[in-house]
């Protein structure tokens, strides 16, 4: 490991990165699992498992959420298949990230810099930067409406999305100062938020229990067919197909990921680790929320043609599955679940920013111009004087906006992928080393044409839906 390298992985405080004896340990653990047999290995991996679920915390916001209602709601299960399908090419483009940054253990921005080019870089930081802070007027529209509901079952009538907004502000600031000075803490807000994310999953899975699957072919159909239905209900399926695509893994994840693994201290050792944790950390939390949720809300809203369009509401919502869980249970549960994937992704995006500033202003972790920085999206909570009645809406165009960013960045990856001079003998040669840049370059194509087509021909009528 370079000097520099190392110095800046000891200044960079974040779980598991003060404690060498313990990442010493876990190089040691799996070297010895090299030669072990398949069962022995991955339980010895499966104790490990990290960054993954950082990620899957992050992705499973507003955005996420407000694509699964939708989707859900107004075409049942016909887009079933959107979020394994997101997740997929996500999963294929981190893994990437994640070779690259262990094989060499560098910083990813100066490596992306240095060697793929500074457009790629900066439009790779400032993208990761701008995303964050746009991507937090959801967050905080979705989090205090979910938080006046919440109020209101509590017997609290009166609190205005204001004041909820006020409090997940201060909430926000007050655990992201967290994160750079006590270690300890980050680890229990992480299993806090574990738990409420996986109280999604418990509160939609009861939903899809209590009323069962009347057609499990259409279910099937519905991850298999990849079909894009038309305008309904003032919604069209195009738009949910690529907020779904863009809410799976956004410019910003892609940034916090690869910082993420060097301030674990992860290394050449982790390699294979890092992929079994983008898929059991990752994709299969995600898929699995994402497609309980679409499920449930085919099930219940999917069947009540009263709301109108994009003024579907977290409350609403809420007290529909309250018709199956019970009315105070249901809110409880949903809300409750909705909150802890909001402020989930609202203080990941702070993180997000501070990480930016530290490569872009060198800036020293935990310091105070740090927090600074983790607090640029502030200005955000001002979202909830003007999209608290679409609060579910708006994240579907933010999803879009944000998207925007990412084929910069997938662009400098695959750059990077083939640069000898990066990887050197760690360049992925062979069938399966020119499939998996194959797959990148695909992905990258795939997802800038649909955006750039999306943008030329819906242009005003998107432009139109983020105002509401």
């Amino acid at each position: 490991m370079s000097e520099p390298v190392a110095e800046w992985r000891k200044g960079l405080r974040f779980p598991g990165s003060e404690n060498t004896h313990a990442v010493e340990s876990e190089r040691a653990l799996l070297r010895d699992l090299e030669g072990a047999g398949l069962r022995r290995r991955l339980r010895g991996q499966l104790r490990l498992l990290g960054p993954g679920y950082l990620q899957s915390a992050m992705t499973l916001g507003s955005g996420t959420a407000s694509s699964a209602l939708f989707a859900g709601a107004v075409f049942g299960y016909q887009l079933l298949w959107v979020a394994p399908l997101g997740m997929a090419m996500g999963v294929c483009m981190l893994a990437a990230v994640s070779w690259q940054t262990l094989s060499t253990g560098q910083r990813p921005w100066e490596a992306m810099r240095e060697h793929a080019g500074p457009f790629f870089a900066w439009a790779w930081a400032l993208g990761a930067l701008l995303s964050s802070m746009i991507w937090q007027l959801p967050q905080y529209a979705l989090a205090s409406a979910v938080l006046v509901d919440l109020s209101d079952v509590a017997g609290l009538s009166g609190v205005s999305p204001s004041l909820a907004g006020a409090v997940v502000l201060v909430w926000a600031l007050g655990i992201s100062s967290l994160y750079g000075r006590s270690a300890l803490w980050v680890r229990r807000y992480e299993r806090v938020l574990q738990a409420m994310v996986w109280g999604v999953v418990v509160c939609f899975g009861l939903v899809v229990l209590r009323t069962g699957i009347p057609d499990w072919g259409a279910v099937v159909q519905g991850f298999l067919a990849f079909e894009v239905p038309g305008e309904r209900n003032g919604v069209t399926g195009t738009t949910l197909v690529l907020s779904g695509l863009a809410a799976a893994v956004g410019v910003n994840m892609v940034f916090l990921y690869p910082y993420s693994l060097l301030a674990r201290g992860w290394g050449r050792e982790h390699r294979s680790l890092a992929r079994l944790d983008l898929a059991l950390g990752m994709f299969v939390p995600y898929t699995l929320a994402v497609s309980l949720v679409v499920i449930a809300t085919a099930n219940t809203l999917h069947l009540d043609h009263a709301y109108d369009g994009v003024r579907l509401s977290p409350v609403e919502a809420a007290r529909v599955l309250g018709s199956v869980l019970g009315q105070a249970t249901g809110r409880v549960a949903f809300g409750l679940g909705v909150l802890g994937m909001a402020l989930s992704s609202i203080t990941l995006q702070m993180l997000t920013c501070g990480f930016v500033a530290v490569e872009l202003a060198g800036v020293q972790v935990g310091s105070f111009r740090y927090h600074l920085a983790t607090w640029l999206p502030a200005p955000a909570v001002l979202g909830v004087a003007y999209w608290s009645e679409i609060a579910v809406w708006v994240a579907v165009p933010t999803n879009i906006v944000c998207g925007l960013f990412l084929p910069a960045a997938y662009v400098g990856f695959c750059i990077m992928q083939r640069s000898r001079s990066y990887l050197g003998e760690d360049r992925p040669e062979g069938w399966s080393g020119r499939a998996w840049l194959g797959a990148m370059i695909a992905i990258t194509l795939f997802l800038g044409a649909f955006l750039a087509w999306y943008a030329v021909t819906s242009g005003p009528a998107f432009v139109k839906a983020l105002m509401g």
